[in-house]
């Protein structure tokens, strides 16, 4: 039975033609080199997943004059959040939520035994205060600058959500070490929302998982910790860069708008 030829290779895979009077019987593999290989196969990717028009309309956009340092604070605040879900990860592999003094033994034994696991927590502990920190400085510079205004009142909306989001997965995460300080401060926390109006009771029994402190409790601010706060931070995020990107940043408001020049009409001389 007669064989079915191989069908031609793409033409992004095919070796590049070589230069003339290169006849030393080289074949497919002596003419592409490296570096031509790592093109191809990000080629081969991009043909599939059509990815370079979303990275330029990422990357290469206009920004206005007036650019400088006070811009960063978002991107800052970024960092500080992938910083605090690289470490919560690598923490999480140790971390037993068990309120019977499992939590306690296993945070002790991240900070004293395990390799790296004092600065790692270091990293965690004192990265929220800095995710905190920076997530306040973004949004008074953009209040300041004005940026919160039209077309932008969206993107500001979801800068308050993740505030709010930022504060809440500090304080669930203050009670995982479960020592004394950890468990007093909860209990004082949640018995000042307790005293909010209309959903202050149901918040206080949905935190603590009942009446009062117990253990249900632990696990239920490790699940909001790890699991549902960041699950909607991540999704926040996402949309915040989108209509930043989309609508543009604003430019300083010390630098005065100049006026569009005018195609005067020829005339005669």
């Amino acid at each position: 039975m007669p064989r079915l030829p191989a069908p031609p290779l793409p033409k992004g895979l095919r070796p590049r033609p070589k230069p003339p009077g290169d006849d030393n019987g080289a074949g497919v593999a002596d003419t592409l080199d490296p570096l031509e290989a790592g093109v191809t196969a990000v080629d081969w990717i991009d043909e599939r997943t059509s990815l370079t028009p979303v990275g330029r309309w990422l990357l290469f956009r206009k920004v206005p004059r007036g650019v400088n340092w006070y811009y960063t604070l978002g991107s800052a605040t970024l960092f500080a959040f992938l910083n605090q879900a690289v470490t919560g990860v690598f923490l999480a592999m140790y971390y037993r939520p068990d309120a019977s003094g499992g939590a306690y033994e296993s945070v002790r034994y991240i900070t004293t035994d395990a390799f790296l696991g004092q600065f790692v927590r270091g990293m965690h502990k004192w990265g929220a205060s800095v995710m905190i920190i920076l997530i306040f400085l973004h949004m008074g510079r953009v209040f300041f600058f004005g940026a919160y205004k039209y077309p932008r009142e969206l993107t500001w909306i979801i800068g308050v959500v993740l505030l709010i989001l930022t504060l809440a997965m500090g304080f669930t995460g203050y009670l995982l070490p479960l020592d004394q300080r950890a468990y007093w401060a909860t209990v004082v926390g949640v018995n000042i929302n307790a005293g909010g109006p209309f959903i202050g009771p149901y918040l206080s029994n949905f935190l603590f998982g009942g009446a009062d402190f117990g253990a249900t409790t632990l696990s239920r601010f490790y699940a909001i910790h790890m699991l549902i706060i960041p699950g909607a931070i991540v999704a926040l995020i996402g949309a915040h860069l989108y209509l930043v990107t989309k609508l543009g940043i604003t430019a300083p408001p010390w630098l005065k708008a100049e006026p569009e020049k005018q195609f005067q009409p020829e005339t005669d001389v």
